[in-house]
Order: structure tokens, then sequence, then C-alpha cells
């Protein structure tokens, strides 16, 4: 009798043991078909963003014309950063600035509208081809790089890279000579990490000029290096960064807007810029955010070619 009733308790206790088993394997293929199914629908939005950016570059290159192209969609896809006074948000949510502005007016010339896409700076040339964004306009330096990969206009604005350090340290920092030792934030694929990266000085690249900024104020970082006009815009008294300040000038450059190449888009928009310093509309519009020192006239751009 105790070795029938020690059968049925071992029975008992495997039946038992089956059993969680069971719902443990249930539990564990429950969790496993989960993540399948997440992992398909992540493929799935990939493919389908690989799919419309193929889509749209196929779109490109059906068109007899860039021209065409944005005619027939009715936008331009303008590619920018967080970037005052080129191209920043009002409290709105709307994008004004001096390049803003100006891609407005140049689209409504076209009888189309501007759509402003916020992009990586670093694979701005990756999103043009692509056909992501339809041209690249944000205070972008006319560097070798953005002028072999794409159709440029003519340069617009004088500019250069300078040095921010905090204010009570500036005096420490006046010359090139006087960096060395310390760390910079540069926006990746700026023309401001091309020049720390020439001088051999230790950076960390972030995503735009505005995190460089917030790395010298925070304190992570020693130093920053951005636009002349940014630096002019956002940081020292009345601004958000007033303990902020610039000293060293690294180098002189030029603003241009970049469309892919080929594209009849860019003589569009030196006509555009043709017209719009004879009417008054480049002065008042670089007045209006205070970058009227570094505009480019026609005369002196046509003297320059």
């Amino acid at each position: 009798m105790k070795k029938k009733m020690l059968s049925l308790l071992l029975c008992g206790c495997l039946a038992a043991s089956a059993l969680a088993g069971c719902g443990k394997a249930s539990e564990e293929e429950v969790v496993t078909n989960t993540d399948a199914e997440d992992a398909a629908e992540e493929a799935a939005a990939d493919a389908e963003d690989t799919e419309e950016a193929a889509d749209a570059a196929e779109d490109t290159a059906e068109a007899a014309s860039d021209m065409e192209y944005v005619l027939e969609k009715g936008t331009l896809l303008v590619g920018i950063t967080n970037f005052e006074p080129m191209d920043y948000m009002d409290e709105n949510g709307e994008w004004i600035g001096f390049d803003a502005d100006l891609a407005n007016a140049f689209a409504e010339s076209l009888g189309i509208e501007a759509e402003f896409v916020e992009i990586e700076w670093d694979s701005k040339i990756m999103e043009l081809d692509s056909s992501a964004i339809d041209c690249v306009w944000n205070g972008m330096t006319l560097t070798d790089e953005v002028t072999s990969s794409m159709e440029c206009t003519d340069a617009y604005l004088h500019n250069a890279q300078v040095v921010v350090v905090p204010a009570d340290v500036a005096e420490d920092y006046q010359d090139v000579e006087s960096l060395s030792g310390l760390t910079f934030a540069v926006e990746a694929g700026s023309a401001g990490e091309a020049e720390v990266s020439a001088l051999g000085l230790d950076y960390i690249p972030v995503s735009a000029q505005s995190d460089a900024l917030l790395e010298v104020a925070s304190g992570t970082s020693d130093a920053a290096v951005i636009d002349l006009l940014m630096a002019a815009a956002m940081i020292g008294e009345g601004t958000g960064y007033d303990n902020l300040t610039y000293t060293v000038s690294l180098n002189n450059e030029e603003y241009g807007v970049g469309f892919r190449k080929g594209s009849d888009l860019t003589a569009a928009l030196n006509d555009f810029f043709a017209a719009a310093y004879e009417d008054g509309t480049m002065q008042a519009t670089a007045e209006k955010y205070g970058v009227q020192a570094a505009l480019i006239g026609a005369d002196a751009a046509a003297a320059e070619e």
C-alpha cells in the first residue's frame, strides 16, 4: 500500500512538472513570437524608408530636370540644421532666419512651397543625392568637398570659423598657439571640424553647432569652433549665452547653396539672388537678422568670378 501511494505521488509530481514545463515553453514561445513580430515590423519599416528614398531618386532621374521635378511635386525640400540666424524656429514652431526667409521667397517665385527638413550635417551629400532633400541651404561653407559634390550657387555671405570660450578665460586664448591642450566641441562634417583637425587639436564631434555651444556652457568641453555669424547672434551680452565669447578667427570663408550635380535650379537661384540684390530684398533680409556686414554685394560677387 505504501509503495502504491509512493508511486501515485511520483506520478503526480511528474505530471505537475510536465505541465509547468509546458507552461514555460508556451511563455517562451510567446516572447519569441513577439520579438520576431517586432523585428519583422522594423524590417518592413526600414524597407519602406529605403523604397521611398529609391522612388524619390528614380522620380528625380526620370524628370527632365530638377526644376521640372520640384514643380511637378509642388515643394522644394530644403535641408537645414537649427542654426541661428540662418535657420531656426520661432515661438510658433515656424522656420525663420536669413536663409529660411530667402528659401521661402525663392520657392514662392517658382510657384511652389519650401518645406524644411532637419538633417545630420555630416550626411548632407547623401541626403541630397538620395533626393531626401532638394538642396542644402543652411549657411553652408563652400569647401572643396561641397563644391565637388554639389552644384553650388554664387557665394552670398562672408563667414569665418571662430573659437568660443567662457568669457572669464578669454584673455588666455587670443591666438592659435594658445589653443593647444583644450578640448573642442565641433559640428560633425563642418568647416569648424576641418579647422581643428588641420591644427591637430583635440575635439569631439556633435550633431549641431548649437550642441557645441551647450558643451562649452555646461563645462563638458573647454571650447567650441562655430560660424562667426552664429557666434555673433547667439553668444555674448543679451543672449542665452552671455557667459561665452569668441576670440580667435581660424579662417575666412563664404556661404553658398548646394543642389544636385547638374541641377538647373542653381542657375535659377543665382538669378533670384541677382534680382534680390537689385530690388533691395537681400539687404532688407540681411538687416532683419543682423548679418548685413557679411553680405556679399552683387558687384563684389561678380568681381570675384
